[in-house]
């Protein structure tokens, strides 16, 4: 077993063995210039600034063994998984499907719905297409992890309060507890992260735990 004394809202114990890393959404059209957060007046340069400690916690699960998921948000070229309600919303500049400086924004295929180069996949890692903003809604997800054996997870990414954080209540409820490493996630919108990190540690950890990639890197190195 390994453990993190420092988390909260209390230490945290788990099994490497036993333990999966699923990073969130760190994809082009979120977090490169001109793709389609951008479009929506987000600046970008706060999902760029978790690059590299998305980076150093891959490479300490790598180097522990610890079995790697990767997500990315995105839909099938005819649209036929994206509700009219999730396309059709506000009036952006650029919709789910419009062409764009990066390809067609969110469509599976496209090279905006890649994850970013510093962060890619490895021979081997799972990478999941997902629909939603959760991760077990429309994928293989839970059998992924019920092949694994996994029942502890931690979770990097974007954005911390939509798809971290519905993922990370998802995996709740399934039983699973859920680890975020808060340096390695990041909002649009910093008072949105400040309050998806409260609630998700809240009441006990009512959601789960957080913890800085440091302190999760030392517990895997030891």
């Amino acid at each position: 077993m390994a453990r993190i004394p420092g988390a909260l809202p209390f230490a945290f114990d788990f099994d490497p063995a036993r333990t999966a890393l699923i990073v969130i959404d760190m994809q082009r059209d979120f977090i490169e210039p001109g793709g389609f957060g951008a479009s929506l007046g987000n600046d970008v340069t706060r999902l760029q600034a978790i690059i590299p400690t998305v980076a150093a916690l891959l490479a300490a699960a790598r180097k522990a063994g610890i079995a790697v998921i990767h997500t990315r948000e995105c839909h099938r070229p005819d649209l036929s998984d994206l509700p009219p309600a999730k396309r059709d919303r506000g009036d952006p500049s650029l919709r789910i499907g419009d062409p764009g400086p990066m390809g067609r924004v969110l469509i599976a295929g496209e090279p905006g719905a890649d994850i970013i180069p510093a962060l890619a996949p490895l021979p081997g890692e799972i990478v999941l297409d997902k629909p939603g903003k959760g991760a077990f809604y429309a994928t293989t997800l839970p059998a992924d992890l019920a092949r694994l054996g996994s029942r502890s997870l931690i979770f990097a990414g974007v954005t911390t309060e939509v798809c971290v954080q519905t993922t990370m209540r998802e995996a709740n409820d399934r039983g699973f507890a859920c680890l975020l490493a808060e340096d390695a996630t990041e909002s649009y919108f910093p008072a949105f992260k400040a309050a998806a990190l409260e609630m998700i540690r809240a009441q006990g950890g009512i959601v789960g735990w957080t913890a800085t990639t440091a302190e999760i890197a030392e517990a895997l190195d030891a």
